[in-house]
């Protein structure tokens, strides 16, 4: 047990290293894990600090900032845009109305920062150490995070409409990480971000009665689940935002869990069940999902790397962006 145990730990160092060794080749060396050691020394303390507060009021929070993450990266890369106000944002897209949540907190830190070290700090970066906090608070593993980002000056709501759906095939989701360099290890890893946070009742209940209404649920969810779900997602008399946890076992606990219950037909979402349960997983991640649910220590090792690369997408170094003031708002000058 112990010689796996370590292999399992050369095996995360080797690939947290080559992930490092790609970014070089690729010309991303501008990011660096001391880039504010000298002009904002405190910085990883105030931001932890601040999720700390934030995740004491709402557990929850914890998987509403790493999806921030997520969704920023996923959309002009890793650039803060998704925190830009205005009609025309991000945070205004299908994908991320009355979903993507966890902005104040983000005021809060940035505010905090600003107090510790006025204009170094990026919001992008901020959002990154913002996620890696929350994995680690929830229980998971931890990372030295890549720093030097800045700040994009545009909102894309287009390109926020094509985040990956939870009504999407598996094979347009597979098609949308690749086409940001992502690769099937990442879409399932990214994925098991799902083992803390809840989800809406609007965005599965279509699993439970079929959207004719005919009363027929999905036949890749468990049945007892099924019985379980339709209480808190009657098929009449809701606004559909009623919310379960995505993880129906250990919502708040970052973990391997969520693979497991994707084994036996318990995710809640079709874009996390078909990882398993479609025909399209069995030559693409099925076998991913088998060895993430047995084995916790490679799902951990293969999250920190994919967060690393995701982490990577389309950034802005040097003297590109700016380092807004407000996450909210570009600077004016």
């Amino acid at each position: 047990m112990r010689s796996s145990s370590m292999a399992t730990v050369a095996y995360n160092y080797y690939w947290f290293f080559f992930t490092l060794l790609m970014m070089c080749l690729g010309g991303r060396c501008q990011l660096s894990t001391d880039f504010y050691s000298t002009t904002c020394p405190n910085l990883f303390r105030v931001v932890r600090r601040e999720v700390q507060n934030a995740i004491k009021v709402e557990m929850r929070m914890a998987a509403s900032l790493l999806r921030l993450h997520f969704h920023d990266c996923f959309v002009n890369g890793c650039d803060a845009s998704v925190l830009l106000d205005g009609s025309e944002g991000e945070k205004f897209a299908l994908a991320n109305l009355n979903s993507a949540r966890g902005f104040e907190v983000i005021d809060a830190i940035k505010n905090s920062v600003e107090n510790a070290c006025p204009a170094i700090v990026s919001c992008a970066d901020i959002l990154t150490i913002a996620a890696r906090d929350s994995v680690v608070l929830s229980g998971g593993p931890s990372w030295k995070v890549l720093l030097g980002r800045r700040d994009g000056l545009v909102a894309n709501q287009e390109g926020a409409n094509a985040l990956p759906s939870p009504f999407d095939s598996l094979t347009t989701i597979i098609a949308k990480f690749m086409a940001l360099g992502l690769n099937l290890t990442d879409v399932v890893s990214l994925s098991g971000a799902h083992t803390i946070g809840s989800t809406r009742c609007a965005l599965f209940s279509g699993r439970l009665y079929n959207f004719s209404g005919s009363g027929s649920p999905d036949t890749t969810m468990d049945a007892a689940l099924v019985t379980q779900l339709r209480k808190v997602c009657p098929l009449t008399g809701s606004d559909g935002n009623n919310t379960v946890p995505l993880d129906i076992n250990s919502r708040d606990l970052f973990d391997n869990r969520y693979f497991q219950n994707l084994l036996t037909g318990r995710g809640i979402l079709q874009s996390d069940q078909i990882l398993y349960s479609s025909d399209e997983a069995i030559s693409t991640t099925r076998s991913i999902v088998q060895s993430y649910s047995t084995n916790p220590m490679l799902f951990f090792g293969d999250f920190v790397n994919s967060m690393i690369k995701m982490g990577n997408i389309g950034i802005l170094t040097g003297s590109d962006g700016q380092i807004r003031k407000n996450c909210r708002l570009v600077n004016s000058n």
